[in-house]
């Protein structure tokens, strides 16, 4: 069995979609994968243009590895009745760094709360089902700084890690960036600190 450290958490790979129909009434489900509120806003006036001939534009999502940042949005329905059922489904689905917005296209017969409630429910069940869910590992950013005495012990500790770097720049004194998991950074500081100059990013 596979043992999840605290570092690991599941996400979507790439956007989907999902539909349900009721009375009339459309209700398509567009989940998006995300890291940051910025993205989020981003989505949201973008889907408000697009599909601007729509009703309501309701969505829900959670960030982070701890899944500590969320929300959600009833967009005009009546409270309660569409944002939390759509983060109902992403938290049921066990997901974080996931947006989904539910368009909603009105058919000219109310649906009731618990109509609502189903219908924003089942259609960002159907969008998370459609999607390619993916593992996630939380990382923290770092900065090193060395000079070229050190290069060749700083670039040794990133393959003993299996860590990539980026950003690399050798000019009078050298950087380089590198994103490692959490469970790791103990380790990474602890072979790194005496040779170079750390810094969070």
């Amino acid at each position: 069995m596979e043992v999840e450290s605290f570092d690991s958490y599941k996400s979507i790979q790439a956007p989907s979609q999902g539909l349900f129909k009721d009375n009339g009434s459309r209700f398509i489900a567009l989940a998006y994968p995300v890291e940051t509120e910025a993205e989020v806003k981003e989505i949201v006036s973008s889907l408000r243009k697009e599909y601007h001939d729509a009703r309501h534009h309701c969505y829900a999502y959670r960030l982070g590895y701890k899944a500590d940042v969320f929300r959600s949005s009833d967009d005009g329905e009546p409270s309660g009745s569409a944002g939390r059922p759509i983060l109902g489904q992403i938290d049921s689905a066990g997901l974080s760094d996931v947006l989904v917005v539910v368009v909603r296209y009105f058919g000219g017969i109310k649906l009731g709360i618990p109509g609502l409630i189903r219908a924003y429910k089942t259609s960002t069940a159907d969008a998370l089902s459609n999607a390619v869910i993916v593992p996630k590992t939380a990382t923290q950013r770092f900065l090193t700084e060395f000079d070229y005495l050190s290069m060749n012990s700083v670039m040794k500790v990133l393959k003993d890690l299996g860590l990539q770097p980026q950003n690399q720049n050798f000019g009078e004194s050298c950087s380089l960036e590198v994103a490692v998991r959490l469970s790791s950074v103990p380790i990474f500081k602890e072979k790194l600190e005496n040779i170079v100059k750390l810094k969070e990013i």
